[in-house]
């Protein structure tokens, strides 16, 4: 690992309601890692500290890793990166959430060796990627005001924040498919998950 400390946080809040099972201990081969695992490994060599933020806790105790609880656990994942940001032991953490299986080292490497001159750093194909994004704690402040007014859209208060975007042209010369950004929802892109794998 090199450059300044980065902590890691992985959001393990949501509800996986449209999966109907908790999709961060699914497995896209029988007997492989769960999505957890995979993004845990993936972070590994940015991370200086990975943290678990979410309300459960036992689910994921064989991770061995820190865990902080969700603050706001109805402020979606807003609140999430709030808690897990305020929590962090460095000032930049780069957030993503349990269900993204295909996350590029080359690219976390890269986005970690940005130089820290920035509020957010914010991948953006043709939406932005604010679970795949570097915050500063500096961000805090905005996050909390936008939680007490009830307003859970995570881009919300960027305008207030200093925004350093890495366009798709960049994104691709790391990750070519753009595969970093896809998130496992759904039994239908679980089902997609496995097949990429198996033609891996």
């Amino acid at each position: 690992m090199t450059g300044e400390p980065l902590t890691a946080l992985v959001l393990t809040g949501g509800r996986s309601s449209r999966m109907g099972q908790n999709k961060a201990l699914l497995n896209l081969t029988p007997g492989g890692p769960s999505l957890i695992e995979l993004v845990v490994a993936r972070l590994a060599d940015v991370a200086s500290e990975t943290v678990l933020v979410g309300t459960e806790t036992a689910p994921y105790d064989f991770l061995g890793l820190r865990h902080v609880p969700d603050l706001y656990p109805n402020a979606g994942s807003l609140g999430g990166i709030y808690s897990g940001l305020q929590a962090a032991k460095y000032p930049y953490a780069l957030a993503v959430a349990c269900d993204m299986p295909f996350l590029s080292p080359d690219l976390l490497r890269y986005m970690a060796s940005v130089p820290r001159e920035y509020d957010v750093l914010l991948p953006v194909i043709d939406e932005p990627e604010p679970l795949h994004a570097i915050y500063s704690q500096l961000c805090l402040p905005w996050m909390e005001e936008r939680i007490d007014a009830r307003r859970y859209k995570i881009i919300g208060w960027f305008d207030k924040a200093k925004v350093q975007k890495i366009e798709r042209h960049t994104i691709e010369r790391y990750d070519p498919h753009c595969r970093s950004f896809f998130n496992v929802n759904t039994p239908e892109e679980w089902e997609r998950a496995r097949e990429t794998t198996l033609h891996e």
